[in-house]
């Protein structure tokens, strides 16, 4: 017994850290490369003028303007290390340089919470699956899609497990195994959140920290999301057909157990009125953000006016269609706020996440060290094509997901330095934001931190490593197709 207590406290003392301890560990590291790496800045343009900024003047200007780095005007400046002290206050000072980010986060957690309060969501999926009962080979696609529309546009990941429960019975009862569960709701959903159009988790705070409206870029991720989802579809149901054919030839034939879950359908309750209307609401929210940050205007579309919304403004139409959803479905006043709150505490972690991610952009700035890392990276990526460029930073942002394992966290560290890189470049700013997207979704597919997964699986009695060897094929085959999607969308652009 001593001799397992031991072993157990050593397992728990080699336990992975938190992302918090992460983030400022790396803050520390960054506070101490401030006492020896040189200092300096380059000159400035202020995008869409020929104001130039020279190196010393660029950290005493306050305005709002983009500000684009002049390649091969680096000088050094006065060293400014930053001690302990510095480190300390960061991340307070990198919340207020990301609170409008911070309190969309929170925002959009108390609209999710509201929603799902009301049911709608649990109805739509029963009703969906309901309605192709006995035809069940037609809703391995149709769930899918819906599943990674929701990873897509809100991210959706935790979300699925609550699915599982109402998905699990059916597909085992129409004769399938649960791996085919497990590929429609976590390669549906992980797909979306790869191909990520206007995910405000990924897509919205990596465009925010790169000065882009969510959607610029929408357009190349809309075909990933085509291409990617397209052959999710058919990997689970080439697979589904195999062991329809012959179970034993299934991935789990020698595992006997069956979650309860499975044992019998779970009714999710009818699908009234007051839920339809709520889904309304749900997606048409969606489609506003989407019209509101799209820029028509730098596409050459002038038929719709373009609104250039930004944070408040999809923060408050967030707040307004969450009050809407309230007022739909007769929810008291105080049960709103409850829920609303309750939503918004639990994404209060990844609001904390972007505060202290921003503290080692803060601790870079005063130290003055951010130049001179784009100097070195300036000359480690001279004379890469756009399509290379951007193929090296997915590389690069799949190698950063396993030490910043928050896709919020890792956008904010990133992008500050990525995006002024791909200027040097004369790359899009938005190619960089979908390297990063595509390799944060990508890794979050298989991650054994990856929450929704792990929990999903447990509930289905699915080994991890067994779904990881089953899916890996498509999980290989999807990184092909990212590199390839995003240099064809560089070369093009």
């Amino acid at each position: 017994m001593e001799t397992q207590s031991i072993s157990s406290r050593k397992r728990s003392r080699l336990r992975m850290p938190t992302v918090y301890t992460l983030l400022f560990l790396i803050t520390i590291m960054v506070a101490l490369l401030t006492w020896v790496m040189p200092a300096g800045k380059y000159d400035y343009r202020v995008e869409g003028t020929d104001t130039v900024i020279p190196a010393t003047e660029v950290l005493d200007y306050d305005g709002d303007e983009r500000l684009l780095p002049f390649p091969g005007t680096y000088q050094v400046l006065e060293s400014s290390p930053q001690g302990p002290l510095d480190v300390l206050i960061a991340p307070i000072q990198g919340f207020h340089k990301a609170v409008d980010v911070a309190l969309f986060v929170l925002v959009i957690g108390g609209f999710l919470a509201v929603t799902m309060h009301s049911g709608a969501l649990d109805a739509g999926i029963g009703a969906v699956v309901a309605r192709f009962q006995g035809r069940e080979h037609f809703l391995i696609p149709v769930l899918m899609i819906l599943f990674a529309l929701g990873g897509s546009t809100y991210g959706m990941a935790e979300e699925t497990v609550a699915f599982w429960a109402i998905i699990l019975p059916v597909i085992t009862a129409a004769g399938y195994d649960r791996m085919v569960a497990a590929g429609i709701v976590l390669l549906g959903s992980g797909t979306g959140v790869l191909a990520s159009t206007v995910n405000p988790f990924a897509t919205g705070i990596a465009s925010g920290f790169a000065g882009l409206p969510i959607g610029a870029g929408i357009t190349l991720r809309l075909v990933q999301f085509v291409i990617l989802v397209s052959l999710a579809i058919w990997f689970v149901m080439r697979y589904a057909a195999r062991v329809k054919r012959d179970p034993q030839r299934s991935v789990l034939a020698d595992l006997s157990a069956t979650p309860a879950s499975a044992s019998a359908p779970v009714t999710s309750g009818a699908y009234t009125l007051r839920h339809k209307l709520t889904m309304t609401v749900f997606f048409l929210t969606f489609g506003i953000m989407v019209y509101g940050v799209v820029p028509w205007e730098d596409m050459g579309i002038t038929l719709f006016p373009t609104l250039w919304w930004w944070f408040d403004e999809l923060s408050t139409l967030f707040l307004t269609s969450a009050i809407l959803i309230a007022v739909i479905n007769r929810q008291p006043e105080s049960s709103f706020i409850a829920s609303f709150l309750d939503g918004a505490r639990d994404l209060i972690g990844v609001a904390l996440v972007v505060a202290v991610a921003r503290g080692i952009y803060v601790v870079m700035d005063n130290g003055v060290i951010i130049d001179t890392i784009l100097n070195w990276a300036e000359g480690a990526v001279q004379g890469l094509s756009t399509g290379m460029f951007v193929v090296v930073s997915y590389v690069v942002h799949i190698v950063l997901s396993f030490f910043i394992p928050s896709t919020s966290g890792l956008a904010t560290v990133s992008m500050p330095l990525m995006a002024p890189l791909a200027d040097f470049s004369g790359v899009e700013r938005e190619l960089v934001v979908t390297a990063f997207q595509s390799a944060s979704g990508w890794i979050n597919m298989f991650a054994p931190t990856a929450a929704h997964l792990v929990a999903g699986l447990a509930l289905a009695k699915i080994p991890y490593e067994r779904f990881v060897k089953w899916a890996m094929p498509f999980i290989l085959l999807t990184f092909g197709v990212s590199a390839v999607t995003l240099f064809v969308g560089a070369s093009l652009v």
